[in-house]
C-alpha cells in the first residue's frame, strides 16, 4: 500500500511537494482553498537550487520556455553608478520566468505523477495523529499532512507552530511592463536611493518585471495609481523604465514568518507557513523548494514519519535561518538609510561585496543542490 499526504495549500511549495511525494510512490491529495488553481504577480528568480528542483521532478523546459537567462545581478545608485555585482555561471544559473508559466509547469508535473487536486477546499486544522480538518466538516487522515497554506497559516496555528510574524517596515509591489528595445536583456539592475528601490527584471521576449519598495509610512511612494514623477525623480537612470509603469497596480505588506517548531506528529510545516520572508534575496519559492525536495527524500531514508519529520528539520532549518537573515539583513540595510547617508552605504556596499564571507552569506542558499537532484545541471546558462 502507498503512502498517503494531504497537503493544504496549491501554491508553490504544497505543489513542489505534492508532485515529488507522489513521482516517489506517494497517494497525494492536494487541497487549495481557492475554486480555480491561479497564481498572481509577475517574474520570479529561480536560482541554481531551484532550477535543480524543477529539472528533479520534470517541470524545468516548460517553466523555463520564455525565461530570461540572467548573467548579472547589479545593485546601483540612483545614477546607475555600479554598487555591487553578483555574475552567474553554467553551474550557478539564474533564471526569470514569468510567475504564471512557473505555476502551470507544476500543476501539469503534478497531475502526470498522479496528484488528486481539489479546488474550494479549504483547511482549517490539522491533528499530530495525522488529521486535517475541512471548513465544511469533512476529515482526512493520512500518514503524513502539511501546512503549505502561506504565511497566516491557520494549519500552522492549530499545532501552535509560530513563534513570531514580523511586518517589518516595507512594502512593496510587483508589476509587468511593456519591453522596449534597448532594456537589458540578461543583467537585473536594483536601482537604490534613500529608503527606496526600483529593481528591473528582464523576463520574457515582451514583458519584462518591475519590483518597488519604500517603507510603509512613505504615503507618496505607495500612492495608487503609482506616481510616477516621484519614481523618475528618484532614479533618473531608470525614467524610461517609470514611463512604461502599469496603472493597475498595488502594494503588499513584506512579512517574515519563524516557526517554534517545523513538525508535530504527523503534521508538517513548509513554504510561507514556515519560513515567509521578503523577496529581497529572490530566494523565498527556492528555499521552499529545497525543504520540498528535502522532505520527501527524508522520508524516503526514514519510513516513521514523525521521527522523519524531526529529522527533516534537523538536518535542513539551519540553511533556512541562514537565508531567512540575510534577507531580513538586506531589507534592514535598505528601508534604514535615509537619503543623506547614501554614500556612506555605497562605500561600505562596495567595500564588502566581493569578500568572500559576503559571497557565501549571500549565495549559500541559491547554489545549494537539494537532497534528491541531481549533482550536475541538465542545462546551459
Amino acid at each position: 500500500m502507498p503512502r498517503t499526504a494531504e497537503i493544504a495549500g496549491a501554491g508553490l511549495s504544497g505543489l513542489v511537494l505534492a508532485t515529488r511525494l507522489a513521482q516517489l510512490g506517494w497517494k497525494v491529495r492536494l487541497h487549495e482553498r481557492n475554486p480555480e488553481l491561479r497564481m498572481f504577480g509577475a517574474g520570479i528568480w529561480i536560482w541554481e537550487s531551484g532550477l535543480r528542483t524543477l529539472e528533479t521532478i520534470g517541470a524545468f523546459d516548460q517553466a523555463t520556455a520564455k525565461a530570461r537567462s540572467i548573467a548579472e545581478w547589479r545593485i546601483a545608485d540612483r545614477n546607475g553608478g555600479v554598487l555591487m555585482s553578483r555574475r552567474t555561471t553554467p553551474d550557478d544559473r539564474l533564471l526569470l520566468p514569468p510567475r504564471a508559466d512557473l505555476y502551470e509547469a507544476l500543476i501539469t508535473q503534478a497531475e502526470h505523477f498522479g496528484v488528486q487536486i481539489e479546488t474550494s477546499s479549504l483547511a482549517v486544522g490539522a491533528s499530530p495523529e495525522g488529521r486535517l480538518q475541512m471548513e465544511n466538516g469533512k476529515e482526512y487522515s493520512a500518514d503524513l499532512v502539511v501546512a503549505a497554506d502561506g504565511a497566516y497559516s491557520r494549519l500552522r496555528e492549530s499545532i501552535f507552530s509560530t513563534a513570531w510574524m514580523d511586518f517589518g517596515t516595507e512594502a512593496g509591489i510587483r508589476m509587468m511592463i511593456e519591453r522596449d528595445e534597448g532594456d537589458p536583456e540578461d543583467t537585473i539592475i536594483e536601482y537604490w536611493h534613500g529608503r527606496r528601490r526600483l529593481l528591473y527584471n528582464p523576463c520574457t521576449d515582451g514583458q519584462d518585471y518591475i519590483f518597488l519598495s519604500a517603507p510603509v509610512s512613505d504615503e507618496r511612494a505607495s500612492r495608487m495609481p503609482v506616481d510616477r514623477d516621484l519614481w523618475r525623480t528618484q532614479f533618473p537612470a531608470a525614467a524610461h523604465l517609470v514611463d512604461r509603469f502599469a496603472e493597475a497596480s498595488r502594494w503588499d505588506r513584506l512579512v517574515n514568518v519563524r516557526c517554534r517548531y517545523w513538525s508535530k506528529g504527523h503534521v508538517a510545516v513548509i513554504g510561507d507557513a514556515a519560513h515567509a520572508m521578503p523577496p529581497n534575496l529572490g530566494q523565498a519559492a527556492n528555499t521552499a523548494f529545497i525543504n520540498a525536495m528535502a522532505l520527501a527524500m527524508t522520508l524516503e531514508r526514514e519510513k516513521d514519519v514523525p521521527t522523519a519529520l524531526g529529522r527533516w528539520e534537523r538536518e535542513n532549518r539551519a540553511l533556512t535561518d541562514h537565508v531567512q537573515w540575510w534577507s531580513y539583513l538586506y531589507g534592514f540595510v535598505v528601508a534604514k538609510v535615509p537619503e543623506r547617508m547614501d554614500g556612506v552605504r555605497a562605500r561600505l556596499l562596495r567595500s564588502v561585496s566581493g569578500s568572500r564571507p559576503f559571497q557565501n552569506g549571500l549565495n549559500k542558499g541559491a547554489r545549494h543542490v537539494p537532497a534528491g537532484a541531481r549533482t550536475t545541471s541538465l542545462t546551459p546558462a
